[in-house]
């Protein structure tokens, strides 16, 4: 297959989302998000989840019109309601309102409560770099992931990003799940029948194995992120969105790619924005970030490295790749593209045809 040009995957997935109900600007913002994530080469949380945020759209579990709405709020802090609407137009709007009341606040905490699955935490983090601010973006999930010693999963993957600008450095953003790897990455070695790390799940028996297919019929759970490490990171997520929010905690959070279809999953998310101005002023943040960042680049780098990397660096080298000559998708991506448009009752666009050659 050819590379799919950027232009013509993001109109794609407009007109996808158009056609389940959203509003033109709500399609734009969620075709926006999970594009963007696509350009960043992280193909397990961008368009390949598009068949399956539809399929809730169609059955109401999703709300094609839903409305985020603040209800409760101070200087430096709000309480959201997502009204079960896609979680990329909730986190955009959740993370927007933290950086407005940052501006004058300093710093801002907004919690989300009746969303759903969000995509890359790391876009919604970058929203705030993008602004000159520090961001860092949060949310519970559906439990898959083993606590240490457990004979099951305990917690979601619940995923952490940081974003941070510079004034000529570039931004940082890191984006983690608290898993040793994301479910989405054993899914794709699942699909393509490959096997992966046995660092990266344990069975039923609390083992590690390598085989995914284990975690696709649930008979094994994602290992946490170095152990007790990541399972405590993702115990505090799950307090800071969930408890916090007042919104579904662990097993009662829907699996929002299964059914029931119609039915909220009740995700929860958490964000915060910090105002660097109001500590040293703009310019000497900026320019503190350009000396930290620059320091650690010039570092002697191993053999075959040119560099030490910041956390995002090699993800906007992709984008950048991506815009010029267009994305490159593993197959089971193009076969979910795929999926999307016929279900949605769209012919099958010529760029995803398999018949062109690559």
């Amino acid at each position: 297959m050819k590379p799919i040009p950027v232009a013509d995957l993001k109109a794609f997935t407009l007109q996808v989302f158009l056609k389940c109900g959203l509003s033109k600007e709500d399609a734009e913002t969620a075709a926006e998000v999970l594009v963007t994530t696509d350009t960043w080469g992280v193909y397990t949380h961008g368009t390949k989840a598009l068949y399956a945020y539809t399929r809730r759209l169609r059955a109401q579990g999703l709300k094609p019109l839903g409305r985020p709405h603040v209800e409760k709020e101070g200087p430096a802090w709000a309480l959201v309601d997502g009204d079960s609407s896609l979680g990329m137009v909730t986190g955009v709007f959740a993370m927007r309102l933290a950086v407005a009341k940052a501006k004058t606040s300093g710093v801002a905490f907004v919690v989300v409560r009746n969303s759903c699955h969000f995509g890359a935490a790391g876009y919604y983090a970058s929203l705030a770099a993008d602004q000159g601010q520090i961001g860092m973006a949060m949310s519970n999930d559906v439990p898959s992931v083993a606590a240490p010693g457990s004979l099951g999963a305990v917690l979601g993957s619940n995923p952490f990003a940081f974003a941070a600008p510079s004034g000529h450095a570039g931004e940082l953003v890191l984006d983690i799940a608290t898993a040793e790897a994301a479910g989405g990455k054993v899914a794709a070695a699942a699909a393509e029948g490959k096997t992966v790390p046995s660092t990266w799940l344990v069975d039923a028996q609390g083992k590690p194995t390598g085989d995914p297919t284990l975690f696709i019929q649930q008979k094994a759970s994602l290992a946490p992120m170095s152990g007790h490490k990541g399972y405590g990171l993702a115990l505090m997520i799950e307090i800071l969105s969930g408890v916090l929010s007042g919104s579904a905690l662990r097993d009662r959070v829907g699996i929002w790619m299964r059914e029931p279809l119609a039915r909220p999953t009740d995700h929860s998310h958490a964000f915060l924005a910090v105002n660097p101005a109001v500590f040293l002023g703009e310019d000497a943040f900026l320019a503190r970030q350009d000396d930290l960042f620059g320091g650690i680049r010039g570092l002697p780098a191993a053999k075959g490295i040119d560099h030490i990397k910041i956390p995002g660096e090699i993800e906007q080298d992709k984008r950048k790749k991506a815009l010029a000559e267009g994305i490159q998708f593993p197959a089971e991506v193009l076969r979910l593209l795929r999926v999307a448009a016929e279900e949605n009752g769209f012919p099958v666009p010529s760029f995803l045809d398999p018949a062109q050659a690559g």
